[in-house]
Formats: C-alpha cells, structure tokens, sequence
C-alpha cells in the first residue's frame, strides 16, 4: 500500500474517530451513611457524566443539584424519608463534581425503628448502563460496598436481604466490573488490537501481552494504595499516544520507512508542544516534549532489533504502567475501605485480565474462522489498514483530550 494511501486513510479514521469516545463506561461514586433515623449521604460525578445533563453545555450546580433531588431517595418501611438538607454542591477533585443530601428517616408510627431502604435512579433514564459504586455505613458498623445499577436501584439496611448479607459478593462483583471496564472502552480494545497485530507470532502475543499485564497491574496498585496520584487528562492522552505508536509500528514494518514515521510522530507532538508554550492547550510542553523524544526513539528503535520479542515486552510494560494509571482514576475516587482494599483490588484486577484474554481469544477466533472458510484478506492489506485506523483514533484522541 503507498504512503499516500495510507496518509489518507490515517486522515479519514481520524475523523471517523469523532464518533467513537474512550471511556465510555458511565459511572458515578457514592458514600451513605446511617445513624439511627439520619441518612445522609455524597454523590461524586466525574465531569463527563455531569455534562449529560447540560444539554449541550456545562450543566450548572443548582442543574446538577436538581436532578439527584428528583432521583436519589431513602424510604423507612412503607413510608418516604423527609428531605433534612438538599443536594449542594461541596468541594471536589480536579475533574470531578461532589453533591451532599441528607434524609429524616424517623417513622410516622410512633417513632418505631424501621428498616431503612436507599434508592437511587441517577443517570439510568440517560445511560441505562450507567453504576453507582456505593459504600455504606450504619452506625458504627465498619463500610460495606455495593453496586447500584438500573436492574439493583435499591438497597435495603436491615432485615434479610440487606447490604451487609450482600458485603461477601463484592469481589465478584469487582471482577465483573473490571471485565466490563475493558469490554466497554474503545481505548483499550483499541490498543489490544495493536498489541495482535503487531505479534506475528503467539511466542510475540505472549510477550507482549505478559508485559502489558505487569505494567499496569503494578501502577493499578501503586496509585489505589496512594503512593502515586495521576492526572486524568496527562493519562488519557498518553493512551490515546500508546494506541498510535502501535499502529505507527506496524505501518514501519511494512513500509520499510521508520524515519519518515517517526519525523512525523515527533514533529506533531512537538508542534503540540509550541502551541502550549503559545498558551493553547491542556497538558505542560516538559509532558509534549517528553513523548516527543520518546514516540521518535521507539519508533526508530522498533525497526533496528531483529527479535523485537523482547524489547515489545519492555515497551508494553511502560503502556502497562501508563493504562494502569487509567484504571486507577475510577478506583481511587471511589475511597475504598482500606481493610478490603486488597480484596477488592485483586477482583478489577482479576476482572481486567479476563477481560483482555476474552477480547484477544475473540480476536485470534475470528481470524482462525476466516483463514479456515477462505475468506480472509491477505495479511498485508488487514495490517495496514488497521495500522492505519489506530493511528487516526490515537491522532483524534490525542488532539481532543489535549484540547478539550
């Protein structure tokens, strides 16, 4: 395939890129607590899931403040609990939007104690697959975790069938999670796909894949724990790069041209960072400049060792580290007890894994069906096109997470 053919494929499935979104999982955090008739309670928003409810633009507090007001709730046996303080915005962290309410929950028949039961229908009218991680508290009982979601919107405190009978399923439920963490995000699906093809054979996929599991296995637990703490937005777009450079790599060994690949990859990067210098744009110029130097020296690198095997099981690793910093933003908001944070950190783990080797496993069938029916395309002209379609996605998604 030419240069120019595929210059303007990368165009094209760049723009395509506009209608496909990384981290499309819909999730929100929540922390309830119970003292006798009191029910108060915190609802954390990552900014992307504030903005459904803007309509178009950055929806407001008092907007936001309204909608959990209509959806959040608490109800002791039969009877509604009292609204005692409405949904206000508090103080949160960089990217992220926090709402305190509170409930009376005293009940209507002679101040007899009553189960209480919590309900939320937050997001479902607008992502019907959206969850709410939940940790509860009643009284001086120690944390327990559930998941709330559009089939489970309600969770009841005492009497069978309560969150404490429920607290022994969480890491499976956190597996589950973490499964669905990777099958629902495009980014990740993305890289995996790079990581196939550029494995000629399973020797290479193992490599590759063993390194990209200790990467971000070891940054998963280095940033949950608190030793680290990433930004978001620097991740997101080191993502977005990671995914390039896999389609760029597979585009060198085809066209035999590293040089002119790797110019590109460095020039853009550094044209990024002369427009952040100009005062465009959301990462610092040290971070643009950086993968920069680094996108051109492993682009250069890649081409020059014979048995790449082992250098691809490095390099994997450094993406690793990176995309581990990714599945740490949602964990590390959700303020995990620390008793079980070891627990619950294993199962997404756990969870993350199986969801690679199932995409992967889907990825090597589909091509195995194809060999053996005599309908597969010729492996040069399927490389280069998906080569080509990951750097477009990497382009897009770098350019607008650094200047959404």
């Amino acid at each position: 395939m030419s240069t120019l053919v595929r210059i303007a494929l990368i165009l094209g499935l760049a723009l395509l890129g506009a209608t496909a979104s990384a981290h499309t999982r819909s999730e929100s955090y929540s922390v309830w607590e119970i003292n006798g008739h009191s029910v108060s309670a915190s609802f954390t928003l990552p900014d992307v899931e504030a903005a459904r409810l803007g309509e178009g633009g950055v929806p407001s507090d008092a907007r936001v403040a309204s909608y959990l007001a209509e959806h959040v709730s608490a109800t002791a046996g039969e009877h509604a609990c009292t609204v005692s303080k409405a949904p206000r915005a508090i103080a949160a962290s960089k990217g992220f939007r926090r709402f305190e309410l509170a409930f009376n929950c005293e009940s209507n028949e002679g101040n007899k104690e009553a189960d209480i039961t919590l309900h939320s229908s937050a997001f479902f009218d607008l992502v019907p697959s959206h969850v709410t991680y939940a940790r509860i508290r009643n009284g001086d009982a120690g944390f327990v975790e559930q998941l709330i979601s559009n089939d489970h919107r309600d969770i009841a405190i005492g009497g069978e069938g309560s969150a404490s009978t429920l607290q022994n399923a969480s890491f499976f439920q956190y597996i589950w999670q973490g499964v669905l963490h990777i099958l629902t995000g495009p980014d990740h699906i993305a890289f995996l796909l790079g990581l196939v093809l550029i494995s000629r054979k399973l020797r290479d996929l193992a490599f590759v894949i063993t390194g990209f599991t200790l990467g971000h296995s070891a940054t998963l637990a280095l940033a949950v724990t608190g030793v680290f703490r990433p930004h978001a937005e620097f991740i997101d777009v080191l993502i977005a790069l990671t995914i390039g450079l896999i389609g760029a790599e597979n585009i060198i060994a085809a066209s035999g041209k590293p040089r002119i690949v790797a110019i590109a990859a460095f020039g853009s990067l550094l044209l990024l960072a002369v427009l952040k210098f100009a005062g465009f744009g959301l990462l610092p110029a040290p971070l643009l400049i950086g993968a920069a130097i680094f996108a051109a020296s492993y682009l250069l690198l890649s081409n020059q060792v014979q048995d790449a095997a082992w250098i691809r099981l490095v390099v994997t690793l450094v993406f690793g580290l990176i995309h581990g910093f990714a599945f740490a933003t949602d964990l590390i908001e959700m303020k995990l007890p620390s008793g079980r944070l070891a627990e619950l950190l294993v199962g997404f783990n756990l969870g993350v894994e199986s969801g690679q080797l199932i995409i992967v496993a889907l990825m090597l069938g589909l091509t195995t069906l194809l060999v053996r029916a005599r309908l597969a395309l010729p492996r040069a002209l399927v490389t280069d096109v998906l080569s080509s379609a990951l750097v477009g996605l990497g382009t897009f998604w770098i350019i607008t997470r650094v200047y959404a």
